[in-house]
């Protein structure tokens, strides 16, 4: 068997050290005789793994008592409908932040529900190059919360500092956040939201889960017709379990929790690590004629990093002598082209290296 090395935006790469384990109890979980696929999502073996993985989750992340974490469904797309239907119940509108594909999809989603939204700032003008500055956001007298992406997927563009989220009389609201492709990528301040969510397969396990983390405060927020699976409170009351939940890849995102703690050594550990992937990866960028990055030095993406050929006739050679060098998922989003290495906690710093190597190699037989 060959392993490459994957550079998927999502479902990304997960941990060696993890693919292993779970293989090694696939068919029989700790002596069980079965699969934890298998399970009673309600018996005691599954419970147990649940209740490590936030536990888990929790000391990697430093969350404070007075937030729930959920394990639930749908990934982040259904977090932009669930939102507006958690938070809107006393009224107001949601802000938002545009940045790029990712903010501009549940700007979309919350209108379908709120009718109307405020857009506090955006990097439109730019190309989406850099995300706005704090004092460029001007929350509405209405705004029920503030919602930005802190990393665009598909952009590149990365927050380079927190957003305070306050109306124009000072009063502060809830600050929510799509941390998809960022999230356990280093430490995070929890306390300075008020809802955190991302889908799992970037940094987290496999598709199929997603992970909302809210302050106690808001889970009475909710407006009276809101579907009972998307109820934040329900989800909690009910440990998760209001059906039955993404077992294998709660299971697995568990096994990732792990491997962070005792494997890499914390998320300051890891923050280390993806930065000298990042800054690796892009200073052969730049001091390449024939690669570029566009975004501004300062919102440049540790997870995603999205580059194009000096000459878009050479992309498809790029691709089809990448994949045969063993590098694989290099293409860059349909809607804006180009390559794009997402570089993600379970990328190995081998991989950034090897990738550099060939794309040396490709510059100096194609530049």
């Amino acid at each position: 068997m060959t392993r490459h090395y994957n550079f998927c935006a999502g479902p990304a790469a997960m941990p060696t050290a993890v693919l292993e384990r779970a293989r090694d109890e696939m068919l029989d979980y700790r002596g069980h005789g079965l699969s934890v696929m298998e399970m009673s999502h309600r018996g005691e073996d599954f419970v147990a793994i649940a209740e490590r993985a936030e536990a888990d989750l929790r000391e990697l992340l430093a969350i404070p008592d007075n937030y729930r974490v959920l394990f639930t469904q749908g990934g982040a797309s259904l977090q932009f409908a669930a939102l507006p239907y958690n938070l809107l119940g006393a009224g107001g509108r949601p802000n938002f932040l545009h940045t790029g594909i990712w903010s501009k999809k549940a700007i979309a989603e919350a209108r379908h529900l709120a009718g109307d939204v405020h857009v506090a700032a955006s990097s439109e003008e730019n190309g989406h190059s850099a995300v706005p500055r704090q004092g460029e956001i001007v929350l509405s007298d209405d705004a029920a919360y503030l919602h930005y992406t802190a990393n665009e997927t598909i952009g590149g563009l990365e927050f380079d500092y927190i957003p305070e989220a306050r109306r124009p009389d000072g009063t502060e609201v809830p600050l929510v956040c799509d941390m998809s492709s960022s999230l356990l990528s280093g430490p995070l301040d929890v306390s300075r939201f008020g809802v955190i969510y991302a889908g799992a397969q970037k940094n987290i396990g496999p598709a199929g889960l997603v992970v909302v983390i809210v302050r106690e405060d808001l889970l009475d927020q909710a407006r009276d017709d809101m579907p009972t699976l998307f109820g934040y409170r329900a989800l909690s009351e009910a440990g998760s379990m209001i059906n039955t939940p993404a077992t294998y890849s709660w299971y697995l995102a568990g096994l990732v929790f792990d491997w962070l703690k005792t494997d890499v050594g914390g998320l300051s550990a890891m923050d280390a690590i993806n930065r000298r992937k990042a800054a690796r990866l892009y200073a052969a960028i730049d001091g390449s004629a024939l690669y570029a990055n566009p975004i501004t030095l300062r919102n440049r993406s540790r997870m995603n990093v999205p580059f194009v050929l000096a000459d878009p006739r050479l992309d498809r050679l790029f691709l089809d002598e990448a994949e045969a060098a063993g590098l694989l998922n290099l293409k860059g989003h349909r809607s804006v082209g180009g390559m794009r290495a997402s570089l993600y906690n379970a990328v190995p710093e081998a991989a950034v290296e090897a990738l550099i190597d060939f794309m040396a190699d490709f510059e100096k037989r194609r530049g």
